[in-house]
């Protein structure tokens, strides 16, 4: 599997749908606005990102088709009307839109970006995620339109549009170009990138086509996106004025929201949970294994901690608010029972020996337990607490934090885990298919070896129905993973975005930069 594709789940937010965000009063055009990322957002080809801050990154100098509006339904952008078929959709676009080099933008740039990343020698981890497998487009420059179409029908194939950024201008003819630039019609222009440090972006003042009307004329002229992985750090500058921006889910988000100077909005950022690894090999390829481990923690102390006391009890594994409304979660995970999950140990035949670890054909009950160290003392507490339950279950369980990156390439290329715990931020089901069936990782996206014959018939029957149509079995699907503890939901997080003298929203898990406004002092 190439390794992005888990990198998409290792961020707190591929696509956190959210709509809000810092707000405030007295908007001023022109000025700085400068806003903290916590990593740095790596090759900023759009084809090739899935990390939440490169999507960051990437949303302040390119489009989509459609987004999402202030009252979080979809809305014209590139696009100013569209027909749905159960198949295909076809985009009429704007007539008066440029890409940043002036070029026009045109429905064969729109078409060629869809065809790029379904092209297998472009290994795009967006692939199946972003994109549905199967997907082509077809431009009809004379006409203004572009169709992009399905070999069936297609749940939600509108609404995956709503994260594909359109690249154009020289850059969609040179993706090279794109590694540390940009090459968009959005209303910045990346004009300095400095890895690991920041990236600086110039507004484009004839921008005029942004969604619901928005345009360049009261941004600031100058947007800088600083590289501050300490969240410590970045509340500091924050609260010192260094700083217009930021997200915050650690310690520090308690003190920045008890501080009047600072305006403030929590919104909802994705689920924690955790996955076993279910390779023939492993303990967790047996779901007796995977049930007695999961009754032997209790989820929901767990969750008070991996939030820092900031999380909700989860409903499901879309983001809120999710296409398909329900609850997949109560009643259908492995309730807490530390003597039942001993029962169950004992007779899967993992037999206690005299220094407490548990053994079975001469194997100790060893799991390796891999986390993300990017992800605020919560999710580290979180891990010790799970090393904690299983010890006293009778596991020999390593702890094996790491950032990000090597996260990803654990995750995928070296398989060196047992458990891991990863956040999941999507907003549609369709994109997590790829996650959790299909081929094993390292040939395929399923990191974790998932094999639930359930979920993936159960998919196979909604994903070919309209979204509504569909939304029973999607339902019925995401509870049938946790029926057999193939993943575990613990907490829906919420993230607190945190301004001082600025004002801005998250739109349909993009940041919006049209919203950004300067306020007084800023």
């Amino acid at each position: 599997m190439r390794r992005q594709h888990a990198a998409a789940l290792t961020a707190l937010a591929l696509l956190a749908a959210a709509c809000g965000g810092a707000t405030n009063e007295q908007a001023a055009g022109g000025g700085t606005f400068t806003y903290a990322i916590s990593a740095d957002p790596g090759v900023l080809d759009p084809a090739m990102g899935v990390l939440s801050v490169t999507n960051t990154v990437l949303s302040f100098a390119y489009d989509t088709l459609v987004a999402t509006g202030a009252d979080g339904k979809l809305v014209p952008a590139l696009a100013e009307k569209w027909t749905v078929e159960p198949d295909n959709v076809t985009f009429t676009l704007r007539k008066n839109v440029t890409c940043s080099d002036g070029s026009p933008l045109t429905p064969s740039d729109v078409a060629e970006n869809v065809n790029h990343i379904a092209d297998p020698a472009t290994k795009s981890p967006i692939y199946g995620v972003l994109l549905p497998t199967g997907m082509k487009a077809e431009a009809d420059d004379a006409a203004g339109t572009v169709t992009l179409s399905m070999p069936e029908p297609f749940s939600f194939i509108l609404e995956t549009t709503r994260d594909l950024f359109i690249v154009c201008g020289k850059g969609a003819k040179d993706r090279s170009l794109l590694a540390h630039a940009t090459s968009g019609s959005g209303p910045y222009q990346l004009t300095e990138a400095a890895p690991s440090d920041h990236y600086t972006f110039k507004v484009r003042r004839d921008y005029t086509w942004g969604p619901e009307g928005s345009t360049a004329k009261d941004l600031p002229e100058t947007v800088v996106l600083k590289v501050v992985p300490n969240e410590q750090t970045a509340a500091n500058l924050l609260v010192a004025g260094s700083l217009n921006g930021g997200s915050f889910v650690g310690p520090d988000r308690s003190r920045l929201e008890a501080d009047p100077r600072i305006v403030k909005q929590a919104i909802p950022q994705g689920n924690g949970q955790f996955f076993y690894h279910q390779g023939d090999d492993r303990p967790a390829h047996d779901p007796a294994v995977r049930k007695a481990l999961t009754q032997a923690v209790d989820l929901k102390e767990l969750a008070g901690i991996a939030s820092s006391g900031t999380g909700k009890p989860p409903t499901g594994l879309v983001l809120d608010p999710a296409p398909c409304p329900g609850d997949t979660i109560t009643g259908h995970v492995p309730a807490y029972d530390a003597a039942a999950a001993a029962a169950a140990l004992d007779a899967a035949g993992w037999r206690k020996g005299a220094d407490g670890v548990r053994v079975k054909d001469g194997e100790r009950l060893t799991l390796r337990l891999l986390y993300a160290t990017t992800r605020g003392a919560g999710v580290q507490a979180a891990a010790e607490y799970l090393a904690k339950a299983w010890h006293e279950a009778g596991a020999e369980v390593k702890l094996n934090g790491q950032i990000d990156t090597k996260l990803s390439e654990s995750l995928t290329a070296t398989q060196d885990w047992d458990v891991a715990w990863v956040p999941i931020t999507v907003t549609l089901p369709t994109q997590l298919v790829g996650f959790l069936s299909g081929p094993a990782a390292p040939k395929g996206a399923n990191f974790a070896h998932l094999d639930n014959k359930r979920y993936e018939s159960l998919v196979a029957k909604a994903g070919k129905l309209p979204s509504e149509q569909g939304c029973p079995l999607w339902l019925q699907a995401e509870s049938a993973l946790f029926e057999d503890a193939d993943l575990v939901p613990v907490v829906a997080n919420t993230v607190l975005q945190a301004g001082k003298g600025a004002t801005y929203e998250l739109r349909g898990g993009l940041f919006a930069p049209t919203t950004i406004r300067l306020t007084e002092g800023g």
